[in-house]
């Protein structure tokens, strides 16, 4: 060797005693050939001490399968470079986060190890990840942190056999009226009552003892929203009795620098099984059944029911579709006859709307008309079964002019007024169609007619005005206010069929005399003010009876004839119609449109 090769080589050398990178030269089988003076000091030791140890060992590279395998392949010269995390543990006994680096030395064979001490870095991470997981107000786990126990939780499940319950539990709390509290006391007070809150809810959770090692989570979703995570949880029992001890102790008053306070809280439970559970679907189910106990008037904790819930994707599937299904044509009418009591001819018909959805089947009106009413479609639907009912009176009017013609009755819902120019659109109809105002008829329900005022009422005068009939459907189940009837432009009531169930004789019935005094008195007073009388859910012979006794003029139920297609309909024109041989079972209860 050289003198200047020589001088080289003593220069690298010193340079690999006097860096402060813990380093160490590894040969092909693993041993170390040198160690500078950090590498010793960081595992408390001398560099001379460390020759022909096993590096591994030194730096704990078997403790994983994976580490170990690339730093197999590394010393054999298969793979260029390893770096890892280790926390090693010095002789004195504090444990320090490195970080291992493997990469070969050129020319050489060898292996150089460098070990840098990252636990400052690592600390710094653990604070920031802390303050990135958790509340800055309550000092809880936030909704990430949240996510990811319970995203952890149920995969360790999945592979859990025999160590766990394999269920999981949720309570999801809402603050009733928190945003009152910001709005007249200030955000200040509102992060009191949140901070109070939350000390109450770990407070609950752990005087629950429940979870995996006694573990659980109590977690601040965001605003007024908490959750309370169980995990291994036994059953809806104990999701049950946390969820009540989490009610009572939110109701119990708190104290905030000076400001008493009284709130309470609505909870959503659910427990389930983990297997085919997802975070998703956990929460989701979660936020519905909070919406339910909220809609059932709060301050309460719900249990998560899978009926209800079906019911409630079916109905936010039919009312995601509803306005196309307008345009798809997969609505169709049928109609009930409207008999006269005394001489059992047809005087008209109710035009009843039925969806033949591809889907579910053919539904009736209880089962949509309530969420077109919510979502507006009631316009657009309205307006289709208007315009049908109307052409089809007067189609049969036109194919059968020697015969008395038949009205038509139509529902109307109050928002149809409202959203949008009910007089214009029967006018139009009306006209496009040619039929006499006379032969239309538009049932109201009596709440909507009762409280009729401003526009509402303005319409109904000016339909009565051009000819229209206006009937009160399910009268004497509201306000039942006929003084005030005397002064809205109506022509029409329909007895609610409630009344009319009192009147059966069949089948040993006792009828109950009231029921036909009062009818008998409605009946009186309507005719004393000009309305005709209509009597729903006619089913028997017998009440078809007591209502011609009393007075009342015309019948409308399964004794004259359920909702039929115009076909036959139009056979019936100009006929008797006749009762049915045996009597039918309660028809169920109607909603406007039914």
């Amino acid at each position: 060797m050289s003198h200047r090769a020589e001088s080289e080589l003593r220069d690298y050398r010193a340079a690999f005693n006097a860096a402060h990178l813990a380093m160490a030269v590894v040969d092909r089988e693993g041993y170390v050939v040198t160690a500078n003076q950090a590498f010793a000091g960081l595992l408390g030791s001398e560099p001379h001490a460390l020759v022909h140890r096993c590096a591994a060992d030194l730096v704990d590279l078997a403790a994983e399968a994976r580490t170990w395998a690339a730093y197999q392949e590394v010393l054999r010269g298969r793979q260029a470079r390893l770096r890892c995390t280790r926390r090693l543990k010095h002789p004195d006994g504090h444990s320090l986060w490195t970080e291992v680096t493997l990469g070969p030395v050129p020319g050489t064979g060898n292996v150089l190890l460098s070990v840098s001490d990252i636990s400052d870095r690592r600390d710094l991470q653990a604070r920031l990840r802390h303050l990135q997981m958790h509340d800055p107000v309550t000092r809880l786990p936030n909704r990430a942190l949240f996510f990811e126990r319970l995203s952890a939780a149920l995969e360790a499940s999945s592979y859990d056999h025999g160590g766990g319950t394999g269920r999981i539990g949720l309570c999801y709390l809402d603050l009733d009226g928190f945003k009152a509290v910001n709005d007249t006391l200030g955000h200040r007070v509102g992060d009191r009552l949140l901070t109070a809150v939350a000390s109450r809810l770990t407070q609950c959770a752990d005087q629950s003892g429940y979870g995996r090692r006694g573990g659980h989570l109590v977690a601040r979703l965001g605003g007024d929203e908490f959750a309370l995570l169980v995990e291994d949880s036994t059953g809806t029992e104990q999701l049950a009795d946390l969820a009540r001890s989490v009610l009572a102790a939110v109701q119990e008053p708190f104290d905030l620098a000076g400001q008493r306070l009284s709130v309470s809280a609505s909870i959503g439970v659910v427990e389930r099984a983990t297997d085919g559970t997802s975070a998703t679907g956990l929460m989701q189910a979660a936020d519905t059944t909070l919406y339910w106990a909220k809609a059932d008037g709060k301050a309460r904790w719900t249990l998560f029911d899978p009926e209800r819930n079906a019911h409630r994707m079916t109905r936010q599937a039919l009312s995601s579709t509803l306005r196309p299904a307008v345009e798809r044509g997969e609505f169709a009418l049928e109609y009930q006859p409207l008999v006269d009591l005394e001489s059992g001819a047809l005087r008209g018909v109710e035009a009843l709307v039925r969806w033949n959805h591809p889907q579910f089947g053919t539904l009736t009106p209880n089962r949509f008309i309530g969420i077109a009413e919510e979502d507006g479609s009631i316009v657009q639907l309205g307006q289709w079964v208007l315009r049908t009912a109307c052409r089809q009176a007067r189609r049969w009017q036109i194919e059968q002019p020697s015969d008395t013609p038949v009205f038509v009755s139509v529902n109307v819902a109050v928002r149809q007024v409202w959203d949008s120019d009910l007089v214009g659109d029967v006018a139009e109809i009306l006209a496009e169609t040619g039929l006499a105002p006379q032969l239309l008829q538009l049932e109201l329900t009596e709440s909507a007619v009762m409280g009729s005022a401003g526009r509402p009422l303005q319409a109904l005068q000016a339909l009565s005005d051009m000819g229209v009939r206006i009937a009160i459907d399910d009268f004497g189940t509201g306000y039942s206010n006929l003084a005030y009837l005397s002064r809205l432009p109506v022509s029409v009531l329909k007895l609610d069929g409630s009344f009319v169930r009192g009147f059966r004789y069949d089948e040993g019935a006792h009828p109950n005399p009231a029921d036909e005094t009062i009818v008998e008195a409605l009946v009186q007073l309507a005719h004393r003010l000009g309305l005709t009388v209509t009597a729903e859910c006619v089913e028997t012979a017998g009440q078809a009876a007591r209502l011609r006794r009393v007075g009342c003029d015309t019948g409308q139920g399964w004794l004259y004839s359920r909702a039929v297609g115009p076909d036959v309909i139009a056979r019936m024109i100009g006929r008797r119609v006749e009762p049915a041989a045996a009597p039918l079972p309660d028809e169920p209860a109607q909603h406007p449109l039914v």
